[in-house]
């Protein structure tokens, strides 16, 4: 399982599965969706760790997620109060969408919710999560990228689960 395939310019030839670094991003997301040109760092953070999910690693993933929710449950952040509900949701979305209880979740959006899961459960990332509010400035980035990137697909799992998604707020 690849995630949203990432594409760059090399000597007038596309090549898939590599992250442009250059001065020109370009994402081709596959029929049906838009290239997106100038990104963000962050969302291309996101969606090269994405690519690199793949289904072992998905299966990994749920036989540790049940203790990883109770412990983004003790995740204290004033400055990023929706982070753990965020957190949630997004667990809950892959859970779902793994055991075939929700097959309308695209690809893409489980690998980065898989990514963004795996990222704010490390301990040291890019800012050290022992570096009180401030280390949870990059857990919430990432997840926020993950929402506003998937934002109408996420929608549709939360509004199928009568959740509403003004709840799950990309806000910190």
């Amino acid at each position: 399982m690849r995630a949203c395939g990432t594409t760059r310019q090399t000597g007038g030839r596309a090549k898939r599965g590599r992250l442009a670094w250059g001065a020109e991003k370009v994402f081709d997301f596959g029929a049906g969706f838009a290239r997106v040109r100038g990104v963000s760092e962050i969302v291309q953070f996101v969606n090269h760790g994405a690519s690199l999910i793949t289904p072992a690693v998905v299966e990994k993933l749920l036989r540790r997620l049940p203790m990883w929710k109770a412990g983004f449950t003790q995740i204290r952040a004033a400055q990023y109060p929706h982070l753990v509900d965020q957190l949630q949701f997004l667990a809950d979305a892959v859970e779902d969408a793994a055991d075939g209880s929700y097959k309308d979740l695209p690809y893409c959006a489980l690998s980065c919710a898989v990514f963004a899961l795996i990222y704010a459960h490390k301990k040291m990332d890019l800012i050290p999560d022992h570096r009180g509010e401030l280390g949870r400035a990059d857990d919430s980035s990432v997840v926020r990228a993950v929402l506003l990137q998937h934002e109408k697909a996420l929608a549709r799992y939360a509004a199928s689960r009568g959740i509403e998604w003004s709840q799950i707020t990309v806000k910190p």
